[in-house]
């Protein structure tokens, strides 16, 4: 129906953020692992990098086409909400502002899902 059409759009159309991030992440990984250790993270430099990228492939995947919403909303958030406050809030930057936003999206997703279904928004239309 056209609301889990919308529905799978939406989660899409979000993700497109954090795929676009991971050909960088993975050809780079030095250069993120030393990204990462010059924001003061010297004693866990390898096991953050690679948690994080294993984090946000799962979050993406059960996000997406995955049949756990939740859980998948939730690992992005787990990237998402430590990448923000770390790399985007001092200095702020533009990436701070995006992943507010998605930050909020994620957490509409969470609650606005049943279970492991995709969200549905379809007792908010039932109210009005």
């Amino acid at each position: 129906n056209a609301s889990q059409l919308f529905d799978f759009l939406g989660r899409v159309l979000m993700a497109v953020v954090f795929v676009s991030a991971l050909p960088g992440k993975l050809a780079d990984f030095a250069g993120t692992v030393s990204f990462i250790a010059s924001k003061g993270f010297l004693f866990l430099w390898l096991v953050p990098a690679e948690a994080a990228i294993v984090v946000l492939i799962a979050g993406l995947i059960l996000f997406v086409v995955g049949g756990n919403t939740i859980l998948g909303a939730s690992l992005l958030l787990v990237f998402v909400v430590p990448t923000t406050l770390i790399f985007h809030t001092f200095p702020m930057d533009d990436g701070f502002f995006m992943n507010i936003a998605l930050i909020g999206a994620l957490i509409l997703g969470i609650t606005r899902s049943r279970g492991n279904a995709v969200p549905s928004f379809n007792h908010l239309r039932s109210k009005n």
